[in-house]
């Protein structure tokens, strides 16, 4: 069997395209991958071997028979637990839906189907996507393919955990808080959390349903965009679907920044920053200058006011979803996640309209001073070092409660804001853990986010660096300590 752990989605779309392997070649191995290496790091809830199988062999018989081919025809991938398939199991990380079998597709994964991928299997998450760094009382913890012992982010934790690790080759993710960004920065691959309703939310299991995004995680901005390109589709049966047209994402991809400004905000980003991280935020902006950008300095709104009322609407909506389920079966939940959860309670209701109401205010503010005179903002996605799993679960309870704060605070606001963000891989640390930053644009701007994040891509590779999995002896994949 070869080894294709050195190609990208789009080098698998495009070999198989030209009949240099089979999907089902391709498949075979991906599934070997899931079966092995995915396990190690428990990236996967479910591999569906059989299914796969055939839908690779289905594909491949199309082909011989000189069928059309869509573009990810064969390419396999998998996807967060929170998007259903249709007679298959879905159960987002929790115990209360264990055996639940889904009626139905969800629209963004179906769209996929019709570009011709090969849905190999279901990935892990965090528990009711409530954990920004993998944490899963119930599962275990999602761990690192750099590092075992540090956390793959969360709560899209399998979907980073799975596309660095080679087992598939993309997937869709969730975010809320930066739950497509943070498992991408701690496993140094590329994600893009897309505009507010860019994607049907359609059968997904939600968290915040004003807050919500879904989005591409892969190695690199070209594979991001191929799958964008496809999976953006306005739906007619989501009343809340954006019906903004849906570009090429892939044919804007030229390489070429000149033109472009890029603002550096002057406060709070620069904050609490890493050392190591503020060289390679740095590093990441020789290149974007290399490649024909203009740097500038640019205010932000007060993102600790943006956060916190990001953080307010998460509960309350969080709380609102799980109501009769707390109420019914609370021992069902985790300590960590029902303590996040009854947080929603102690709101009052006229905060939470506040928030709401003042959403549009402050994001016209934003667009009137952060993205005025630029393009797009550069930012840190982690403004840390990726914290180890002990450090995010034993302890003292309040430092643990501070880290886990610390680890979304440069991505939480832009979800309350409603605008595209994208993690872009850019170094490795002197510990080999992967470092990135983070593209913020306007409403609907993926297109330029993901034209940045290539043209830095075609200068470095940090995107195509593998982490080191055979240096780690198997780790245990149990129940990690919670102190929440």
């Amino acid at each position: 069997m070869s080894d294709f752990a050195a190609l990208d989605l789009v080098g698998i779309a495009e070999g198989i395209a030209r009949r240099k392997f089979s999907s089902r070649e391709v498949t075979q191995w991906s599934l070997q991958r899931a079966a092995t290496i995915g396990r190690r790091y428990n990236a996967f809830f479910r591999v569906d071997e059989e299914l796969a199988l055939a839908r690779a062999q289905k594909l491949d018989d199309r082909q011989a028979r000189g069928d059309s081919l869509g573009a990810l025809h064969g390419v396999p991938l998998a996807h967060k637990d929170i998007f259903p398939v249709a007679g298959r199991e879905m159960h987002a990380g929790t115990v209360i839906l264990k055996g639940n079998i889904a009626q139905r597709t969800a629209f963004a994964v179906a769209r996929l189907d019709d570009a011709g991928q090969v849905n190999i299997g279901s990935l892990h998450m965090s528990e009711f996507a409530l954990s920004p760094t993998g944490f899963n009382h119930h599962y275990g913890s999602g761990l690192n393919p750099w590092n075992p012992l540090h956390v793959c982010g969360g709560s899209s934790s399998g979907s980073g955990a799975a596309v660095a690790a080679r087992a598939v080759f993309g997937s869709l993710g969730g975010d809320t808080a930066g739950s497509i960004r943070m498992p991408a920065a701690m496993c140094g691959i590329t994600g893009l959390k897309t505009t507010y309703r860019r994607m049907s939310l359609q059968d997904c299991v939600p968290l915040s349903f004003s807050l919500d995004s879904l989005g591409p995680i892969a190695q690199s901005a070209r594979d991001c965009a191929r799958m964008l390109t496809h999976c953006a589709i306005y739906n007619p049966a989501d009343a809340l679907s954006s019906n903004s047209p849906v570009p090429n994402y892939e044919a804007l991809l030229d390489g070429k920044l000149q033109g472009l400004r890029i603002g550096v905000p002057d406060k709070y980003f620069a904050d609490d920053l890493d050392d190591e991280v503020a060289a390679c935020l740095q590093a990441s902006l020789d290149v974007l200058r290399r490649c024909g950008a203009r740097i500038v300095a640019v205010d932000v709104p007060d993102m600790d006011t943006i956060n916190s009322l990001a953080q307010l609407t998460m509960a309350v909506e969080a709380a609102t979803l799980h109501r009769k389920w707390i109420e019914a079966m609370p021992e069902q939940y985790s300590e960590q996640v029902r303590n996040r959860i009854d947080q929603g309670y102690t709101y009052a209701a006229v905060r939470y309209a506040e928030a709401l109401s003042l959403r549009s205010r402050i994001l016209q503010e934003f667009l009137t001073t952060s993205m005025l005179d630029c393009d797009v903002l550069h930012v840190p996605t982690l403004a840390m070092q990726t914290p180890t799993i002990d450090a995010t679960t034993r302890g003292n309870p309040d430092d643990v409660l501070k880290l886990i704060g610390r680890v979304t605070r440069t991505t939480r606001g832009f979800n309350y804001l409603g605008v595209p963000a994208a993690s872009v891989p850019a170094g490795i640390s002197k510990a080999g853990l992967p470092m990135s930053f983070q593209l913020v644009g306007r409403p609907f701007a993926e297109g330029m986010l993901l034209r940045i994040a290539d043209a830095f891509q075609r200068e470095t590779d940090w995107h195509r660096k593998q982490p080191p999995l055979d240096a780690h002896a198997s780790p245990q994949i149990g129940v990690t300590a919670e102190t929440e």
